[in-house]
């Protein structure tokens, strides 16, 4: 599949944070993140429910204006109105209209983000293996079938940069087996995309992860590297040993700079 991505070879980060920070209040859910992510890699954003990870996508998007800090997107600082044709994002609740059916959804998002004709439709709804229900009412769907619809109007005008926050969430394994074929040949294709999920057991499937904990990154590198530094077997353990030193250090200095 075409993509919209940077040149081969280039220098330049699809995605960056600078000291990005987001407050509500007193709590910092984002606090103090930094890196640089390169084009062309599947990154695994990882962490138990609470640690920060949707509010980093939304700051990451756009979506959330930060309270210090900088995040960019394939060069432009965010938010950007112009920008936003260019990213896909999948929410954690199901972003599509209920008393649609499934194929006016898709429908309704290629038109939003300027795609005419029926190809690339049909081509999303393909990929999630709703084909044969364009005519179903979205309402009557199941939680998994919402699930794969979202993916399909996130993907459905095929953008250089994807965030994904718990994609495969209900899904039936054998499917999310094939959302996971479809992410790989994507980023092959050279988008950037960025899965966030708090299931280790998926995290092996992304090129390089990201611990997140309390609003910061705690440790960064390939399943293997993180549980060869943590001297774990399992990844669960090595976040748990990464959360460990943290608390004991009282920073997130394991996790460095921009790599």
């Amino acid at each position: 599949m075409p993509m919209d991505a940077p040149p081969a070879g280039t220098a330049a980060p699809a995605i960056r944070a600078v000291g990005l920070q987001k407050s509500f209040g007193p709590l910092r859910a984002v606090d103090d993140v930094t890196f640089d992510l390169a084009p062309g890699r599947i990154y695994g954003l990882l962490g138990p429910n609470g640690s920060g990870k949707t509010t980093l996508i939304r700051l990451l998007t756009g979506l959330a204006r930060a309270t210090a800090g900088t995040a960019e997107v394939l060069g432009a600082r965010m938010p950007s109105r112009d920008m936003l044709a260019r990213i896909g994002y999948m929410t954690q609740s199901d972003g599509v209209y209920p008393t649609l059916s499934v194929g006016e959804n898709a429908r309704f998002f290629a038109s939003m983000y300027g795609v005419s004709g029926d190809a690339a439709v049909e081509e999303a709804l393909r990929i999630v293996d709703l084909a044969d229900r364009r005519s179903t009412v979205t309402g009557t769907l199941s939680g998994g079938q919402r699930r794969r619809l979202s993916l399909a109007c996130a993907i459905i005008h095929r953008p250089p940069v994807i965030f994904l926050d718990e994609p495969t969430v209900g899904v039936d394994p054998l499917l999310r087996v094939q959302f996971w074929g479809y992410f790989r040949s994507l980023a092959q294709a050279g988008a950037t995309i960025v899965v966030s999920s708090h299931v280790m057991d998926e995290a092996d499937r992304c090129d390089e992860l990201l611990f997140v904990r309390a609003g910061r990154i705690i440790a960064r590198g390939s399943g293997r590297e993180l549980r060869d530094r943590a001297g774990t077997a399992a990844l669960e353990d090595a976040f748990v040993r990464f959360a460990g030193d943290t608390v004991d250090s009282g920073d997130a200095s394991d996790a460095g700079g921009p790599r």
